[in-house]
């Protein structure tokens, strides 16, 4: 492509690099300095936005997480997060993630809606925001964008501190469950210290974790699992491998890849990411993960697994292990970090063995530019 070619190229794109690194990269291994900006700061937008939510759990009212793509990631771990904290405060409550625009055709009605937008212009998220308050919410916002236009629907701003430069996002992700720890509760020198830390940690097994995306070849489809939060960053796998290596990836739950999908399955076209690191999963989850890892054993399926060494251990064998061993600190906050790096990692090396540039999300090229426009260019909707 010729500097001719880009009149399409607009200062909202991000950088178009001719060759790696790429932002992409840079973005991910910026993220041991978020914790210390978001837990370590006492700002007070954060405790408002945990007391409405405390409050709203307390009184047995809906609390609702919101967003779209990696954004929606974000909130189905950021409820997660919020749930552990109602428990940990003696509240029966739960925290309820929604897809935005499931939250802005049937909102709830009275509570919290706290949205993410990393770039707090999503159309639906903001039809979220915008129903909810009708039917009597406090609406909240966590988003990367500090101008006052990114806050239109929202009661309570929490602006997260760097903004996510590449399309594939993995900083705005990362950033997005922090600020939930924060509103759930997780602040202070401490927590950042630990979170960094874990952070840190992961950024070191980057050989490790291309070493694994090695295993997983040139597949022409990867299948990721798991339950529970895994489950989430299963889901998120999927999206940055699609975004960044281009390749047709589906995440299950965990129990769902033995009901039917293996039938579409064989050694030569597809590979099987598994994840098993949310402390909460237990004996019953691991013996499920071991029998996924056998049944891809005896088709032939390519496999790789992360998790902490013993439950690798019951795994068959010609199972590409990554060890991780689960955070003493904050076991659910470190451990979705730790899965959420590990990720990202992964999906760099498999960006590495495609030779593509992930941070366009492939709208360098003409054909997708005007199908993402169909979705994003239509306010009339």
């Amino acid at each position: 492509m010729t500097r001719d070619d880009r009149g399409w190229l607009t200062d909202d794109f991000p950088e178009l690099r001719e060759a790696a690194p790429w932002v992409m990269e840079e973005m991910i291994f910026a993220q041991p300095g978020l914790p210390a900006r978001i837990l370590g700061d006492d700002r007070p937008e954060a405790t408002r936005l945990h007391e409405a939510v405390m409050a709203a759990a307390a009184e047995g009212e809906p609390v609702v997480v919101t967003g779209c793509g990696t954004s929606e990631h974000a909130a189905l771990v950021v409820a997660e997060l919020l749930t552990d904290s109602f428990g940990r405060a003696g509240l029966g409550a739960r925290a309820e993630a929604r897809q935005a625009l499931d939250a802005a055709l049937v909102p709830r009605t009275g509570g919290v809606c706290l949205a993410i937008s990393h770039d707090g212009g999503t159309r639906a998220t903001r039809l979220a925001l915008e129903a909810a308050r009708a039917g009597g919410a406090t609406t909240g916002l966590i988003t990367a964008c500090g101008e006052r236009s990114c806050r239109a629907g929202a009661d309570l701003v929490l602006v997260t501190p760097v903004h996510d430069d590449s399309w594939c996002h993995t900083l705005a992700y990362v950033s997005a469950i922090l600020a939930g720890a924060r509103v759930a509760g997780i602040a202070g020198a401490e927590a950042a210290t630990a979170a960094s830390r874990v952070i840190t940690a992961t950024l070191d097994r980057r050989a490790d974790l291309e070493a694994a995306a090695a295993r997983l070849g040139r597949s022409g489809r990867i299948i990721t699992a798991g339950l529970g939060a895994d489950l989430v960053n299963a889901s998120e796998l999927a999206l940055k491998i699609a975004e960044g290596a281009r390749v047709p990836t589906t995440a299950y739950h965990l129990e769902t890849v033995l009901h039917g999908h293996l039938a579409g399955c064989d050694a030569g076209s597809t590979s099987l990411v598994l994840l098993g690191l949310d402390p909460r999963g237990g004996a019953r989850r691991d013996r499920r993960l071991t029998l996924v890892a056998q049944a891809a054993r005896a088709i032939g399926i390519p496999t790789v697994a992360l998790a902490p060494a013993a439950l690798l251990a019951t795994l068959p064998g010609g199972v590409h292990r990554v060890a991780l061993e689960l955070p003493p600190a904050q076991p659910l906050l470190g451990s979705l970090l730790q899965s959420a790096v590990a990720v990202q990692l992964l999906t760099l090396g498999l960006v590495g063995l495609a030779g593509t540039n992930p941070d366009l999300i492939r709208r360098e090229e003409r054909a997708y530019r005007e199908a993402a426009l169909i979705g994003d260019a239509t306010p009339d909707w």
